[in-house]
């Protein structure tokens, strides 16, 4: 009996092998070359290495970097550096081994290509190094999402960044004395408007003192004049400073000896 057991254990370890599912990881059993429907996560897995093998993905978010030249609306070619940023459904796992196959990265560069120019050719060159790349970006994510959808569910598109992007000489250049042209006009228009500003503050200023010397000139009667002689003499008086008083009887004038 114990020995039955022992060959048993020994032909079981013959026949069987064990696989390690680390986190950030899902795996699927491929037995004679058919994919099980069952996602295998985190563990300890055996099986058969004679007829099985484990295939394990990554569930987290992974990054194909391309070098690409692009076409644009006029004709041109626009190189780029590109990533595509991607992760696996992992209940969908074996759907996408199922259809795409372990080298499922070839067709997502290929439906990249192929999205990317069909996005690209709607689009001058200049807009791919403006504000309107986002745009770009995020039309070609669609499009892609469209065709991976036709040939098998699981892959989640998260983002198509175009980086370090460069333009023909002769076009970068021109958009550079375009922006420097565009910059200079900004800066003049600023130095003319402060200008402008500057001119109407002198003749807001001449017009108010135009109207205080007519107020006071169409406004100073001699019974005025009598009162604000009254008043200064009344507040220079307490001066502790030496005075001489100079009046015709009616009003004073006041002299400072010290002058």
């Amino acid at each position: 009996m114990k020995t039955n057991f022992l060959l048993l254990t020994v032909i079981l370890l013959l026949f069987s092998n064990c696989a390690v599912i680390r986190p950030g990881e899902a795996g699927v059993k491929q037995t004679l070359g058919k994919f099980s429907d069952k996602v295998i996560t985190e563990g300890t897995v055996v099986y058969n290495p004679f007829i099985s093998k484990i295939v394990k993905e990554s569930t987290q978010t992974n990054n194909i970097k391309l070098v690409l030249s692009l076409p644009s609306k006029e004709g041109l070619s626009v190189d780029s550096e590109i990533s595509i940023l991607y992760r696996l459904e992992q209940n969908k796992i074996p759907s996408v081994l199922e259809n795409l196959g372990q080298e499922y990265e070839d067709i997502i560069t290929s439906v990249f290509r192929s999205a990317s120019s069909d996005v690209c050719a709607k689009f001058f060159a200049k807009d791919m190094h403006s504000g309107m790349r986002s745009t770009i970006e995020e039309e070609i994510k669609i499009k892609m999402e469209e065709n991976l959808l036709k040939q098998a569910e699981g892959i989640e598109l998260i983002a198509v960044l175009m980086k370090s992007i460069r333009l023909p000489r002769g076009l970068a250049n021109s958009i550079e004395e375009k922006l420097q042209a565009e910059q200079d006009a900004m800066r003049m228009e600023f130095v003319i408007q402060q200008a402008k500003l500057e001119a109407e503050r002198k003749i807001i200023d001449a017009k108010g003192e135009r109207d205080a010397q007519i107020i006071l000139a169409t406004g100073l009667t001699p019974e005025i004049i009598k009162i604000k002689s009254i008043d200064a003499f009344n507040r220079l008086s307490a001066s502790p400073n030496s005075k001489i008083i100079i009046t015709d009887g009616k009003t004073p004038m006041l002299i400072n000896p010290n002058e």
